[in-house]
Formats: structure tokens, C-alpha cells, sequence
């Protein structure tokens, strides 16, 4: 794939991305718009699935409604309400530790910069970048292992990790397609683009992969 690619793959990942329900925290964004919402949203949903995530922050958000009402809530409970996402210990810990750090470093705002937004306890850079796009639509690159996988997998970049691929990516994409590219390829990953066995004979832009593989296996040049 080149850079030259981009409006074609764009657009076929688009149309996949329609075709299936969108990854969870664009759920939330489009239900809520909150930024604390997505922001919790993002935290659980780290090295968690989609369906999982969805129904832990359905169970937190029947209990809480803005940040201050965490405070109402043990970790026990914060543990109960969002099991079984990932490292949900931690996570618990990392909820239950927000509202003070909100409150002492952003007067109880979720700040919209990804550098006050690693402050906060639970959010690292992907976290962050994934918050700025989607709280507050400005251009961020958020990457999670599928953007960096796909990303590598199409021939786009040569990178080996997450990090790599984020400041690769700010080099060579336009800024018109980092508000959608995490959410594209995080769909596109979990349906069609799997690590094992992606389903390549369903997939609508094959030809731009740079898998070896597949290129043997349609005999495309």
C-alpha cells in the first residue's frame, strides 16, 4: 500500500466499518458525547473485548454519572461493577483515583491535550489520543495493537511497536484521516483483518495488502 492509496482504502474501510457496529467507545461517544464518559470508556477498554467493555460500562454508568460519583464507590465495588475487563484490579484503582486527580489538576475538567490527559491515573497515550479524538474532535493518532498490526500488515510503515507506529503515522498521514483511522482499523481487525487467519477472501481491498501470502495466494503484483 502507498500513501497514493489512501482515499481508495479509506472508503472501502469505511463501508466495512458501517456494515458493522462501531468498536465501544464510539458507542459512547455518540450515546453520551461526555468527555468523563469516553474517557472511562477508553481506560476499561484497554486489552479488553468490545462486548465486555460495553457491558462493564453499562453496569458503571446505571451507579455513576460525572466524576464526583466515583467517590461513592469502594474499589470492591468499582472491582464488581467492571469485571471482567482486563488488569480490572488496576483499573479499579485507576477509577477510584480519578476524581482527585481531576480535581486538583483540572478543576474537575477532562483536560483535551494528550500530555494533561497522561497525568491522569489509568491514561497512557493511546488513552489519551483516542479521548482527544473522540471528547473533542481534534486530530489525534490514537494506536492500539490493530492500527499497528494492519498498518504494518498493509506495507504502510515498517515499525515494531505501537509507539513506533504513532510517530510514523503523524509523519505520513494526512491530518483528515486521524480522527477515523483508529476507529476503521480497529473494526476492520476485529472482523475481517484477525492476527491468525484473517478472512483475506472477504477482505475488499486485498490488492493493497502487502502480505506475502495473499499476494501469492491472488496473484496480485
Amino acid at each position: 500500500m502507498k500513501i497514493s492509496d489512501l482515499p481508495t482504502v479509506t472508503k472501502a474501510l469505511e463501508k466495512e466499518y458501517d456494515k458493522k457496529q462501531a468498536p465501544v467507545v464510539d458507542l459512547v461517544k455518540a450515546q453520551t458525547n461526555d468527555p468523563f464518559k469516553i474517557m472511562v470508556a477508553t481506560i476499561l477498554s484497554a486489552r479488553t473485548k468490545d462486548d465486555t467493555t460495553a457491558a462493564a460500562c453499562k453496569r458503571l454508568f446505571s451507579k455513576i454519572n460525572n466524576y464526583k460519583d466515583l467517590d461513592k464507590l469502594t474499589v470492591k465495588q468499582l472491582e464488581k461493577l467492571i469485571f471482567p475487563v482486563g488488569f480490572y484490579h488496576n483499573k479499579a484503582k485507576y477509577l477510584a483515583a480519578l476524581p482527585d486527580a481531576l480535581e486538583k489538576l483540572y478543576a474537575g475538567k477532562v483536560p483535551n491535550t494528550i500530555d494533561e490527559l497522561c497525568q491522569l491515573p489509568g491514561v497512557g497515550r493511546k488513552t489519551a489520543n483516542l479521548v482527544v479524538t473522540m471528547a473533542f474532535d481534534k486530530p489525534a493518532m490514537c494506536v492500539d495493537i490493530h492500527v499497528h498490526r494492519i498498518s504494518n500488515r498493509f506495507g504502510l510503515l515498517k515499525t515494531k511497536t505501537p509507539l513506533e507506529t504513532e510517530m510514523r503515522l503523524r509523519e505520513i498521514l494526512p491530518d483528515k484521516y486521524w480522527m477515523t483511522w483508529n476507529s476503521y482499523l480497529v473494526s476492520f481487525g476485529q472482523t475481517l483483518c484477525s492476527p491468525i487467519n484473517p478472512k483475506c477472501n472477504k477482505c475488499p481491498i486485498t490488492k493493497y495488502c502487502n502480505r506475502i501470502d495473499v499476494k501469492t495466494k491472488h496473484k496480485i503484483n
